[in-house]
């Protein structure tokens, strides 16, 4: 049967900028191969298949795939699918929120005005630290390739999925990094972590941190923009006293070194809870027709 079908750019104000998702409705019927099957076939970080709630207060229920495998969370294909159930009327913002279902629960979304310029932020699971490391941890060492680091240790933190976050001494020396894909795949698949992301302050007006995600396993690539690695290192932030601003609120920019140019958007709130957003766009609308 023929199924909704959509694509678009999450964190971003026009195509091309952003991380694309694929977002397949109408989505009863289609089993655990089928859906496997599709986001091996769309390429893409992930792809989202919306189904009716089955959970008390949820609006919708959602199942998300990488090209290799279902991931229980992650923030730019909450955010993406969110914007797409409000714009085919499958669910509506209540109080400014919708309530997606999914393998980590059911979680809120906060929606903010409306059209082009409308902002959706997804509460992403609480996140902790497991472990504080030295800058000289043997195990950092040569995924971190000498670089100069921050004032802030490193860290890994488990958010659903795990990450080492590592602080930067400049933005520049960020964007100029050069990572050793080996290193970091030895990183990540010692300690089962995604991989390294790395960060530091910046000082332009649009945005606080500037950030880069390298992913060392089950594959080798740098992420156009992760809102579930952002919200773990508010959660750092937050824990170390050290968010950019009084309000918890603040910006970073990620993708540039990979072609992209996103904005996310954090929200540490009065209770610890951390919000991850931004803005999404529209790129491809039409059907897809799987067996």
């Amino acid at each position: 049967m023929k199924r909704r079908y959509l694509q678009l750019d999450v964190f971003a104000g026009r195509p091309g900028a952003g991380n694309p998702l694929a977002v397949v409705l109408d989505a009863e019927g289609l089993d655990d191969a089928a859906m496997q099957a599709i986001a091996r076939w769309t390429r893409l970080p992930e792809t989202t298949f919306v189904f009716p709630p089955t959970a008390p207060g949820a609006s919708y229920a959602i199942r998300m795939f990488s090209p290799r495998r279902e991931v229980p969370f992650a923030g730019h294909p909450s955010v993406g699918t969110a914007a797409v159930v409000l714009q085919e009327g499958i669910a509506r913002a209540v109080d400014g929120h919708v309530h997606q279902q999914g393998l980590a629960g059911v979680l809120p979304l906060a929606v903010v005005g409306d059209g082009p310029t409308r902002t959706i932020a997804v509460r992403t699971p609480r996140a902790r630290a497991v472990e504080v490391a030295t800058p000289d941890d043997p195990r950092l060492r040569a995924a971190l390739a000498d670089l100069p680091l921050g004032a802030l240790p490193p860290v890994l933190m488990d958010g659903g999925r795990r990450w080492w976050l590592a602080e930067l001494a400049s933005e520049a020396q960020l964007r100029a990094a050069q990572p050793d894909w080996d290193a970091v795949e030895a990183l990540a698949v010692a300690t089962e972590s995604m991989g390294l992301f790395v960060y530091a302050r910046s000082d332009d007006p649009v945005y606080h941190y500037a950030v880069r995600a390298f992913v060392g396993a089950p594959a080798r690539f740098e992420d156009a923009a992760s809102g579930a690695a952002n919200a773990t290192l508010a959660a750092w932030l937050a824990l170390r006293g050290a968010l950019p601003s009084a309000d918890g609120r603040y910006r970073v920019s990620q993708g540039r070194e990979v072609g992209f140019d996103a904005i996310i958007e954090l929200r540490v709130d009065a209770d610890g809870e951390v919000w991850s957003g931004g803005r999404i766009c529209n790129v491809v609308q039409g059907t897809i027709d799987w067996p």
